[in-house]
């Protein structure tokens, strides 16, 4: 820590006693970045709890001359959100919805509420917040107020400054205040001169200025660009609350804000057209805007393209023949009216003739996929299909929705003209249109290309009437553009509005007024191969380019929704989030603020509650695999050094379990006294849970025998080192069941899929393991390898091929199937199971999840015949060797109990059906004394349940 940060913190500490304030790499790597191109390192990240400490931060920082920048969610996508000096985190403490009054129609929130809270608390009334951008699961109102994000609806319900009814500021030089509808206000009457000189200054400005303001404001619905000061107009009535919506937090700190509400539709329906191309659709847009939509979307191909590659054919449904495609939605408070409505805009397109086909979307599960299609779109477009990578930068310009088609016409042209390709989606009923772009930032050619590239881009949109902005804001990204947009009076205009506030010029730095170069600190540039283990063949770069997959999208950051990410979800700490550890790892392979690369301590420590789950490479929408990464640094980080206890104890438990199965009466019972916790302790392993009891050899061998199916076999049952060392009951229930739906078995015993030397960083001795198990099975044999539990399953799908790396491995890894995903695709049709009970809670295991889309066991149990199946969405807790680390037990049993616990806790007398055997132990531990027990679905299935000769 330098001597000023030192310094700064010391006085921040005298302020606000109990202010939590961190500094160094570890905890100020992931707030160097946002959503967007720009990485700027920041002194400190200051955690407020009040508006109090706001205050104390920002007479600090005065004094110090110490830049302060305001983040809720860290998505901003123009560099909106990162500064060098202290960044103030709202999202973790100060995030409390403070009133909600249903006749007025109005909430009251602190800045660091996220959205999805909002509209959860006010949807009990009735009642919506309008705006909605695709990042509604973790965007915070006060980025939004900072950005005047719009959303899906702001065909409806347009921008978030034209739904605040007052704003609690803090000023650069620390006095509280309210904005509103006619004014300024002081918080403390002690402040009473000060914020009536500040209001006179507006004023004057105003007065000086009406020409300019009233001829280049306020022109097109989407005018996110610059400030808004046209709401302080005579005719506006002085509403200093909208004028300061959108300044991204260059003005003011808010703190609070008070918001209007709207009633929630009472119905309504979906319409998918497609179209050629993405100008074909922007013409017919005018004539839905007619119809009253509530919403109008566009994407093009390569979208959804992306999403089926990464998600599965089945995650994008519902879509007609085209290449591109738009969204409209219609609503109102009658479903027969709105469904007229939607039956006569489509016989109107189809008479236009542009339409490749169109169709109302039925069930609302086809509408979650398709709307998740384009909330997703961000991510999905930053890595596509080929692997190629694009970048914000022109993501947000807008115009007037009847000008769309020319100007997307003539921004393809300018496009192709750099040699530029770019991925086309947005609010086309706005006119909005966002844009990722395939820019070579790295080098200085690249950047280049890029600057010329943008200042052209302006010039067209301008030449369009239209706006840099739509939604974005100018950020980093197209402040130093605004010149083009603005006259030289209205720049100066801007600059004066935000001297008033900040004569310092501290608050947010470089964004909007005096704005830096747009093509200083861009994160990207030319790094050096890093040697893996893990082949990483999906990334160009290797572990490098694997790494740089994250783009801020923050999704990660979800409270609800997949699975992603259970440590962020129970900790709420940017830096327990896979965005957060991705940017740690970014910074260890730039080597500048953390330059002891593999043997950092800041990135081990980042990684340290990552559950290894992997739900991230399926719900990032950029493919982020954070358990490989941490695989990866782990063998990395330890290799020649002694390692944590708990990876020699649980890492090598496949073959101390082997050992242990020929002596296990006696091993359990040791295990079950004293010196099992003496033991327990000696390997690093929680003395808070009872170590599961080890199988005897001669039962296994017992059941495999009875397993050998009597007809040619079919398939080959893989006998993993779980369901061998403690459930092998397992392996009898699924060869029963296989055989019984047509599908009989061969038991493959003593082999290995690495999992656990994999999680534990142990990789050179994985790769022998996998290489015999591989050996074994890539033996001209192409039937299936049905693997009961999940986790080996998804280790031979992805571990083995990517840490391998050979034709031997991919080819047993084409052969591998769930025993869910078994049933579901080879089942005899006319197969039954037994009578199957209407309701069951069901754990997914995480890794069947990620790896293995379109066979879920809840899709199963419902075709069936279960008629409800409850499904714990999230992960167990417990995560193979995490959830038995002494000191990760707290954080395994707050997973749990994000999704876990409740059910359990509310489980009437439903069985509780989980294939992993982690999860099944993480239940058996949560409900210890309640006679619950979790089966594998093979138990369920079993046609031959409790045969005697499997007891133990």
């Amino acid at each position: 820590m330098t001597g000023a940060v030192t310094s700064l913190v010391e006085r921040l500490a005298e302020f606000a006693p109990g202010l939590r304030i961190e500094t160094g790499p570890g905890a100020t790597g992931p707030y160097a970045y946002d959503a967007s191109n720009y990485r700027v390192s920041p002194r400190a990240v200051a955690f407020p709890r009040t508006a109090d400490d706001v205050v104390a931060v920002l007479r600090a920082c005065r004094e110090a001359g110490v830049p302060v920048t305001a983040r809720g969610g860290g998505t901003s996508m123009a560099g909106n959100a990162v500064g060098p000096g202290v960044v103030l985190d709202f999202s973790r403490y100060m995030n409390r919805i403070l009133d909600i009054d249903v006749e007025a129609r109005t909430a009251r929130v602190e800045a660091g509420v996220v959205l999805d809270r909002l509209r959860g608390a006010t949807a009990l009334h009735g009642l919506d917040f309008g705006p909605d951008p695709s990042s509604h699961s973790r965007c915070t109102l006060g980025g939004m107020i900072g950005n005047d994000a719009c959303g899906n609806r702001s065909v409806r319900d347009g921008r978030t400054s034209g739904h605040v009814v007052a704003l609690e500021i803090v000023t650069a030089d620390g006095v509280r205040a309210v904005a509103d509808h006619c004014g300024l206000h002081p918080v403390d009457p002690r402040d009473g001169d000060a914020v009536a000189r500040l209001e006179a200054d507006l004023r004057r400005l105003v007065e000086e200025n009406l020409a300019p303001i009233r001829t280049e404001l306020g022109r097109i619905p989407r005018q996110v660009s610059g400030y808004q000061l046209h709401h302080l107009l005579p005719e506006n009535g002085f509403d200093l609350a909208r004028a300061l919506v959108g300044t991204e937090g260059t003005c003011a700190v808010v703190t609070a804000a008070t918001v209007r509400l709207v009633a929630t539709a009472q119905a309504s329906t979906l319409l998918s057209l497609g179209y050629d191309d993405v100008v074909e659709a922007a013409e017919d847009v005018p004539e839905i805007l007619r119809f009253s939509p509530s919403a109008v979307e566009g994407m093009d191909e390569a979208i959804v393209a992306t999403m089926r590659a990464r998600r599965g054919a089945d995650s994008v449904t519902g879509l007609p023949e085209g290449r591109a495609w738009l969204y409209v939605e219609l609503e109102g408070d009658d479903p027969a009216t709105v469904n007229a409505r939607a039956a006569e805009l489509l016989h109107v397109l189809k008479a236009r003739g542009r339409m490749t086909g169109g169709r109302v979307v039925e069930t609302p599960a086809e509408r979650r996929a398709l709307w998740r299609v384009r909330e997703d779109g961000a991510g999905l477009a930053a890595r596509l299909v080929d692997g190629g990578e694009s970048w914000p930068g022109w993501e947000d310009a807008a115009v007037a929705p009847e000008n769309l088609a020319a100007y997307l016409r003539d921004f393809r042209k300018l496009l192709a003209a750099h040699e530029l390709t770019g991925v086309l989606y947005g609010h086309f009923g706005a006119g909005c249109v966002h844009v990722r772009i395939d820019f070579d930032m790295a080098g200085d050619a690249g950047r280049a290309v890029m600057r010329r590239f943008l200042t052209e881009a302006a010039a067209l949109v301008v030449e369009h009437g239209g706006t840099l902005s739509g939604e974005h804001g100018d950020g980093r990204a197209r402040s130093e553009l605004l010149q083009v947009m603005y006259s030289h009076r209205m720049i100066r205009a801007f600059a004066e509005f935000k001297q008033a506030f900040d004569p310092d010029g501290l608050l947010n730095p470089g964004v909007i007024v005096a704005p830096a170069p747009l093509d200083a600190d861009l994160a990207l540039r030319e790094l050096p191969l890093v040697d893996s283990t893990f082949g990483f063949p999906h990334d160009e770069d290797g572990f490098a380019g694997a790494v740089r997959r994250c783009v801020g999208v923050g999704r990660c950051r979800s409270d609800a929704g997949g699975v992603m990410c259970p440590s962020y979800r129970a900790t709420g700490e940017e830096n327990d989030s896979t965005r957060g550890r991705a940017r740690m790892l970014q910074e260890m392979v730039r080597g500048e603020a953390i330059t002891d690369g593999w043997r950092s301590t800041e990135v081990r420590d980042a990684l340290d509650l990552c559950l290894s789950c992997k739900a991230c490479s399926s719900d990032c929408p950029v493919g982020v695999d954070m358990a490989t990464y941490k695989a990866e640094f782990l063998h990395q980080h330890y290799k020649g050094r002694l390692r944590p206890r708990s990876h020699y104890s649980l890492g090598w438990l496949p073959l101390t379990s082997a050992l242990a199965g020929y002596a296990a009466r006696p091993i359990n019972a040791l295990l079950r006294g004293p010196l099992g916790k003496l033991l327990a302790r000696l390997g690093g392993v929680t003395t808070k849970r009872r170590i599961p009891a080890f199988a005897s050899r001669r039962t296994l061998r017992r059941i495999l025998r009875a397993a050998r199916s009597t007809e040619p076999a079919k398939a080959l049952l893989f006998v993993d080192s779980f369901t061998r060392a403690f459930r092998p009951q397992v392996a009898g229930a699924a060869s029963r069941v296989l055989a019984d739906a047509g599908i009989p078995c061969t038991p493959q015993d003593g082999l290995c899929c690495g999992l656990t030397w994999v999680s534990t960083g142990q990789l050179n001795t994985a790769r022998k393991i996998m290489a015999r198990t591989v050996t074994a099975l890539d033996d001209g044999d192409d039937r299936p390898i049905i693997v009961a539990e999940p986790s080996c399953a998804a280790a031979l799908k992805r571990d083995v091929p990517e840490l391998l790396g050979t034709e031997a491995a991919q080819r047993v890894a084409d052969r591998v199937q769930t025993f869910a995903g078994t049933l579901t695709e080879l089942a005899d049709p006319d197969w039954a199971p037994p009578a199957l009970p209407e309701n069951v809670v069901l754990q997914t295991h995480c890794h069947e999840y990620a790896t293995f889309k379109g066979h879920r066991p809840a899709d199963l149990l419902r075709r069936l015949g279960v008629r409800t199946v409850d499904e714990a969405e999230g992960c167990c807790g417990l995560a193979g060797n995490f959830g038995f680390e002494a000191e990760h037990y707290d954080t395994s049993i707050a997973v749990a109990d994000l999704a876990l616990t409740p059910r359990l806790d509310a489980l009437d007398a439903r069985p509780v059906i989980a294939d992993g055997f982690s999860c099944a132990t993480q239940i058996d531990h949560l409900t210890t004394g309640q006679n619950i027990h979790a089966r594998h679905l093979a138990e369920l299935l079993d046609p031959a349940p409790g045969r005697p000769d499997e007891a133990s």
